[in-house]
């Protein structure tokens, strides 16, 4: 991978941990959600590479605050970030097209020597994400950004990556963009124990977290007006009727979000305005929805950061350090996994 005595570093090629059958996953995964009460579709497969497309216009209207505003945390912390941590590799979560991860990176490499000597060697950038799409642009672009760089793609769910995370100490783990808002509790619960069980002792996580507040910035965050939201969710039943054959009218289904302060969160559906039945062709099933019914595509939890630390600290994950902006709407927190009692 060395390439002469410039020491730069190119992509390899993606590691790829899909599941073969993914278009039976998908199937499967409408069935059951259909099939539920109330109804509901797992929020991953919004990210096919036109719903990958829309999310990044979302993050570009002025509604919607938390990539820019993570964006200015990380800019401003990520030479403490690395100072704190020292050399490591990063693995990143989710991560879409990295481009805020570039600012990490920035800090990693230079404080690395540029790709050797004075820091421990170049930095290893391993990037997780079940688009391939996404995560091609991704590691194409880091590669030409940052030549010091090892960068190594992961084609695969979150989970894809825990085993890996052992043989790649010292690590740091990178899940920005809230997204771990997305887990419900059981899921949450899953995910931090896998985390936990993953990581040795002295490694690292870098969670970015949205923060509850006013939910009037809340709900425009949701339904910008532009319109790229309720794209955004469309699209997921545009893909059923691409890839399962669902023959949906996308006309007679709206989007609805809006936040509900008792579960400190946003909840998001596709509102069915007429009867309609969605067709599952590769398992041969047909389900019939009411006009009215509402089917849960997505959850935003927002966290308080006193209570989010103490959540964290019983997976051994203790907080280093916080980083938040002035308006205290967004956080990145620095955990360290402590040696279990």
């Amino acid at each position: 991978m060395r390439v002469r005595a410039a020491r730069r570093y190119a992509t390899e090629p993606v590691i790829s941990t899909a599941a073969p059958d993914a278009a039976g996953e998908f199937a499967r995964a409408v069935v059951v959600g259909l099939s539920d009460h109330p109804r509901w579709l797992p929020c991953r497969y919004l990210y096919d590479e036109q719903g990958s497309e829309l999310f990044v216009r979302i993050t570009e209207t002025p509604e919607y605050y938390l990539t820019r505003t993570e964006t200015e945390i990380l800019a401003a912390a990520a030479p403490e970030i690395r100072a704190l941590t020292g050399p490591r590799t990063l693995v990143e979560l989710g991560s879409g097209n990295a481009a805020k991860t570039g600012l990490l990176l920035d800090a990693y490499a230079r404080r690395n020597g540029g790709g050797g000597g004075g820091g421990g060697g170049p930095t290893v950038y391993l990037p997780v994400d079940v688009s391939r799409d996404a995560l091609n642009a991704a590691t194409g672009r880091i590669a030409r950004a940052h030549p010091a760089v090892r960068v190594r793609g992961l084609h695969g769910t979150y989970e894809s990556a825990f085993p890996l995370l052992p043989g790649l100490s010292p690590a740091m783990l990178v899940f920005l963009g809230s997204t771990i808002g997305n887990f419900n509790q059981t899921e949450s619960l899953a995910f931090w124990g896998r985390v936990s069980g993953a990581l040795r002792p002295g490694n690292f996580v870098l969670l970015g977290v949205d923060l509850v507040k006013d939910a009037t910035v809340l709900n425009a965050a949701y339904n910008d007006a532009a319109g790229y939201s309720a794209a955004f969710t469309l699209n997921l039943f545009a893909r059923m009727n691409r890839e399962l054959g669902a023959d949906l009218d996308l006309a007679a289904l709206r989007h609805s979000a809006s936040y509900n302060a008792a579960w400190q969160r946003i909840e998001i559906f596709a509102e069915f305005e007429r009867d309609q039945t969605v067709r599952v062709r590769p398992l041969e099933r047909a389900l019939r929805i009411r006009a009215g019914e509402r089917v849960m595509t997505e959850v935003s939890r927002k966290f308080v950061v006193s209570e989010l630390e103490d959540y964290l600290a019983a997976f051994g994950l203790e907080t280093r350090r916080v980083f938040t902006d002035p308006r205290q709407w967004y956080a990145v927190f620095l955990l360290e996994r402590v040696p279990d009692a």
